[in-house]
């Protein structure tokens, strides 16, 4: 219960869960507050090791969040921190979520966040408490001792704000103080306190005051003490009082400090050292599972609780084997059983097979793509269908996938979908999976694809190391928020991903992309001259996107012509086949979507 309001009540605290570490006993003693809890997932990797390699620790460390996030007293942050040094990231977030109290385990805690606790003392980001200890459900006494100074305030605070049956504040002075044996440091407390007949009050006069300290924490449950004022030497002293009592107390101990404000933190790395740490920690932080995502029930009380609309945006050519299954998979598991897409919508790129007349006869809308804005000139390509989709689509999330995918399952919809749910800082969220390849008659696991391996990932790591980290820039299953979509540029043909991927990046920044594994997906593979094709135009497309960074044109009409090197019973000869990477302007500058929207 809030006791008056000249002591601020605690209603934030946060707890950082370190994986493999501390911050379940930070945790148990959080709860015993009247505040709510921010659960934040720390993994910290190894000196010497690629953060990448935190990424499994972040998937494990985020389902155990969301475990915990169960409690309506817990938010749990989907965000991980993944890094070496953590403590300056941590102090970062700290300043941004403001909590009222900082909550970690005495001596674990520290060491885990590699940071000796005088350091992590002398600037805190915000109030600290260290608790050494169990603290049980309702604390029957807790002890706070007042020696005067900044932290008097805090630790009155810390020790209200806690679920107890009474509080005793055990004023002590020095002999030698001028004032001992008068409450007259202590009066601007009283005043306070005079109106808490609940606090009960000692005085006490010594030289030793951790020994009176241990002497009254016998009948307490909890003792709660500010931190030295003054300044320490030893990287592992909190002041010889703090030391003494966290050390030989027999109860629960928390100390407290006020906080300061941080300096920002200059990161002194440079060149390709320092990208190459970026990527890896987006890696590590960025990178889901699928299977972090398979409870659609919470996952459709998210979208609940945001208010979003979810579209699904099929985009088909001739794919009449499979398109159906596509659909009535996603309707009956995403729709009918979870709440989670309010659309299916089909956009076609004039198919001659029976594609249109399958998803007619399931019920969703369908549309050739070259029919929608007729006052453009109808291109070709997938990136066009995707482009278009975005005027006949309603959701405020857009979810593409291929419908070609012979092994499919939800989790290639509900996958991409989680990531923009549980961040919203996150704008496009891209799947990868392994792809098995049939060479001869045996089947052989793949990696993100010939073009991918051999084109897409070498030009990104040459010309967007930041997207190094990227498994497969060209799956054609990945999701957006429309706002941001909206704002893209679109490229009509094979070039399509990796614009929007750049596009996303330029935009709004390495952190508003995710990805995440789908595990397996099997589709029917292209022959070696598609993928020729397709390579080049993802070249051009790269190269318009530097043209715009460095604004030097570089590309030519006849850079636009591939020769085809062909083969008949005559023997071979060349074939010159255009592929042009066309350019869709952002649908926002669009008038017929901008009517559409009124």
């Amino acid at each position: 219960m809030q006791r008056h309001s000249d002591f601020t009540p605690i209603r934030t605290i946060l707890v950082p869960f370190v994986h493999d570490g501390p911050g379940l006993h930070a945790l148990d003693a959080a709860l015993q507050f009247d505040a709510k809890v921010i659960l934040v997932g720390v993994v910290v990797v190894p000196e010497g090791q690629s953060l990448s390699t935190g990424a499994a620790s972040a998937r494990s460390l985020r389902r155990l969040l969301r475990i915990y996030g169960r409690d309506k007293r817990i938010i749990s942050k989907t965000q991980i921190i993944v890094s070496h040094m953590p403590w300056q990231e941590l102090s970062i977030l700290l300043q941004d979520e403001n909590p009222d109290l900082l909550m970690l385990e005495w001596e674990t805690h520290p060491t885990a966040l590699r940071v000796p606790p005088n350091e992590m003392l002398s600037r805190p980001p915000c109030d600290v408490a260290l608790v050494r200890g169990k603290i049980t459900s309702k604390p029957k006494q807790v002890l706070v001792p007042v020696r005067g100074g900044p932290h008097a305030n805090l630790a009155m605070r810390t020790g209200l704000g806690l679920h107890s049956k009474g509080v005793t504040a055990l004023h002590i002075r020095r002999p030698d103080d001028p004032e001992a044996g008068t409450d007259a440091p202590f009066k601007g407390l009283d005043r306070v306190l005079n109106q808490m007949p609940e606090v009960q009050r000692h005085f006490e006069v010594t030289s030793d005051a951790a020994q009176v300290i241990l002497e009254y924490a016998k009948k307490a449950d909890v003792v709660i003490l500010g931190t030295t004022i003054q300044p320490i030497t030893s990287s592992a002293s909190l002041g010889p009082v703090a030391d003494r009592i966290l050390h030989d107390a027999s109860c629960a101990v928390i100390a407290v400090k006020s906080g300061r404000p941080m300096p920002l933190v200059v990161d002194e790395s440079s060149g390709m050292e320092a990208i190459s740490i970026l990527v890896d920690k987006w890696f590590a932080e960025n990178t889901f599972h699928a299977d972090e995502f398979s409870s659609l029930r919470d996952l459709a009380e998210l979208k609940k609780q945001q208010g979003v609309t979810i579209s699904l945006a099929l985009p088909a050519l001739n794919e009449e084997e499979t398109v159906g299954k596509v659909i009535r998979t996603m309707r009956k598991e995403l729709m009918q059983k979870a709440p989670l897409l309010d659309e299916i919508v089909l956009i076609d790129s004039d198919s001659t097979d029976r594609t249109r007349e399958i998803a007619k006869k399931e019920g969703v809308p369908v549309y050739i793509h070259q029919e929608l804005l007729p006052e453009m000139e109808p291109r070709r390509g997938k990136g066009e269908a995707l482009w278009k989709s975005l005027l006949v689509t309603k959701g405020d999330i857009i979810v593409w996938i291929d419908t070609d995918i012979v092994n499919i399952h939800p989790r290639f919809v509900y996958g991409i979908i989680g990531p923009l749910l549980i961040n919203p800082q996150v704008q496009l969220v891209k799947g990868f999976y392994r792809r098995p390849l049939k060479v001869g008659q045996k089947m052989q696991a793949g990696g993100g694809g010939r073009v991918t391996e051999l084109t897409a990932r070498p030009l990104l790591n040459l010309f967007y190391p930041e997207l190094s980290g990227v498994v497969q820039p060209l799956s054609g299953e990945y999701a957006g928020r429309r706002e941001a979509l909206e704002r893209a540029t679109f490229y009509s043909g094979y070039g399509v991903e990796t614009g929007l991927l750049i596009d996303i990046y330029e935009k709004f920044g390495l952190q508003a992309i995710a990805q995440v594994d789908l595990l397996e997906r099997i589709h029917h593979n292209q022959h070696l001259e598609a993928l020729s094709k397709m390579s080049f135009a993802i070249i051009q497309t790269v190269i318009r996107k530097l043209e715009k960074r460095f604004g030097r044109a570089v590309l030519e009409d006849v850079n636009r012509s591939m020769k085809m090197i062909r083969h008949d019973n005559k023997g071979y000869f060349l074939e010159v086949e255009q592929i042009t990477e066309y350019e869709r302007p952002p649908m926002i500058e669009v008038d017929e979507y901008l009517k559409r929207n009124k």
